[in-house]
């Protein structure tokens, strides 16, 4: 059915008279998973950013782009170098502790919690009474403020994963996002982040290892950093009861309600939090990819649909059944893949949209957003031309398409528009299967919608508690992030050239509209765009 229906769908391509025929659907999944292949394989290293596997996956999307004829629109023919900072803690040397009435009980780090640096370097030292702020989500406009009335200054807020139901996914995903910037404004020094153990999404022995293991990373220019300092720390859901000891108040009870989405009051903690952190680091570089399919309407050719999927992997780490590559294959080489099968199929059916359509394979999207946060902010056209993004991240091609996750749907004229092209295609929308996550700003586009573009990020769509949901689980408790993410995985290689054609087609609907994507006049992030 969905077949039949890609006629429906053709449409949408503006092909001259002497177009190329279609490649058969097959040809193009095989094409597709040579990509994949060819930028997961051992040989690239994991793609860290800044490693040389990084650079070779780097170079050669760029010769892929200009093998397809697309213009190089780089600040540097087809890249667009960023100048980074690694920074990796010592587990030796750095160190943490609970102290209650002078006496200091040690935390075992990762064991019991690990250090995060991100966005800025770390304050070296630190020493503040607890302060528990339930969720730790800042919306007065949805009638939520887990931060009223509460003095920080020189606490450590500890905060649970959830929210409140009656808040959308990308509004709560969003006020997490801008808690440490809220908490570094009202004088905290530091901020524990808990997970219930029902929303973990992988083992915490693993999750710990991999991230105590890797290097943090934030840009080197000052001017791109987050505010700070403020020590960021995961903790173990297991050891949590810890925290809450002194408090009159049970973790269990906390995660229960947190589960179940209901109110999450916060308190005091009753202790303090004593941290050493000792760090190394060194500069580093990795590039942007950009290329670009210009556009025909002399008019609306200066403008630019912006294409994007993350390049950048975790990189050689800890070993896993004697494997210390995580390749990276769905996470996400088929997401870079995904961008040259759509080129190409845009060259070979001469698509020639009215505005401009950008292509970026985007660096550091593992180390905290930040390729796509640098070309959002400091782009390699003019800001003012940006349109509109597409992004794809991690779409997980584990079973039939039926349905697309598109993050963020309902923020902008984008979700009618996805509507409208699925239904072409014989699917549907589906909203977010889960929510807490905080997907919604764990994915390039955010970096986008920051600065006022109205952005879409895509995934195969299913819903909570179908075979589909476990499938799904099942790959992030094994698979996420780790060395099995590999090329040797079974994937629905033809349900994932269905994706693409839903990108291709939607991007080209919003090439060719008389009018910009335009945000929803309830959105909350209409706020963001510049004037």
């Amino acid at each position: 059915m969905i077949r039949m229906r890609l006629a429906a769908v053709a449409a949408l391509f503006l092909v001259s008279a002497c177009a190329t025929s279609p490649l058969p659907i097959e040809t193009r999944a095989a094409n597709w998973w040579a990509d994949v292949e060819a930028l997961s394989n051992d040989g690239m290293e994991g793609r860290a950013a800044g490693s040389l596997g990084y650079d070779r996956a780097a170079r050669f999307v760029a010769d892929r782009f200009a093998a397809l004829g697309l213009e190089p629109a780089g600040t540097e023919g087809y890249f667009q170098p960023v100048a980074l900072e690694e920074r990796r803690v010592s587990l030796t040397l750095s160190s943490a502790a609970l102290v209650a009435e002078g006496v200091a009980t040690p935390l075992a780090m990762p064991t019991d919690a690990y250090f995060r640096v991100r966005g800025g370097p770390p304050p070296s030292q630190i020493d503040g009474r607890l302060v528990f702020l339930g969720y730790g989500l800042h919306i007065p406009e949805a009638g939520h403020d887990d931060l009223a009335g509460v003095d920080l200054r020189g606490a450590v807020a500890v905060v649970v994963s959830g929210g409140p139901a009656h808040i959308s996914g990308a509004l709560k995903s969003h006020a997490r996002s801008e808690l440490a910037r809220l908490l570094v404004a009202r004088g905290a020094i530091g901020l524990i982040s808990l997970s219930t153990p029902a929303q973990l999404e992988a083992p915490w022995e693993r999750t710990a290892s991999a991230y105590s293991a890797q290097p943090g990373m934030y840009f080197a220019d000052t001017a791109l950093q987050e505010p700070g300092p403020l020590l960021a720390i995961a903790f173990n859901p297991a050891a949590a009861e810890r925290l809450f000891g002194r408090s009159g108040h049970r973790f269990a009870e906390v995660a229960a309600a947190a589960d179940a989405s209901r109110p999450v009051p916060g308190f005091a903690l009753n202790q303090s939090l004593r941290a050493t952190v000792v760090t190394e680091g060194r500069a580093l570089a990795a590039p942007n990819v950009v290329a670009r399919l210009p556009g025909r309407d002399p008019s609306l050719a200066a403008e630019h649909v912006v294409l994007t999927a993350h390049l950048d992997g975790l990189g050689i780490g800890v070993p896993r059944d004697g494997d210390a590559i995580s390749n990276g294959t769905l996470d996400n080489a088929a997401g870079v893949a995904a961008l040259l099968d759509i080129a190409t199929r845009y060259r070979r059916e001469r698509a020639r949209p009215r505005r401009s359509i950008l292509f970026v394979a985007l660096t550091g999207e593992e180390r905290g957003l930040l390729g796509s946060r640098y070309f959002a902010r400091r782009p390699s056209v003019p800001a003012s031309s940006i349109v509109a993004n597409l992004n794809y991240d991690m779409a997980l091609p584990l079973f039939p398409l039926t349905s697309v996750n598109a993050l963020g749907a309902e923020e902008s004229s984008l979700g009618a528009d996805s509507a409208a092209v699925a239904a072409a295609l014989g699917m549907s929308l589906t909203p977010d299967a889960f929510p807490n996550r905080n997907a919604f700003t764990r994915s390039d586009q955010y970096s986008f919608v920051e600065q006022g573009i109205p952005a879409l990020a895509f995934k195969f769509g299913f819903a909570a508690n179908t075979p589909q949901a476990e499938i799904e689980r099942r790959w992030r408790a094994t698979r996420y992030h780790m060395p099995s993410d590999d090329p040797a995985q079974p994937v629905m290689r033809e349900d994932e050239i269905r994706l693409h054609d839903f990108i291709a087609a939607l991007a080209l609907r919003v090439a060719n509209a008389d009018q910009r994507p335009r945000w929803n006049e309830t959105s909350f992030f209409r706020r963001f765009v510049r004037p």
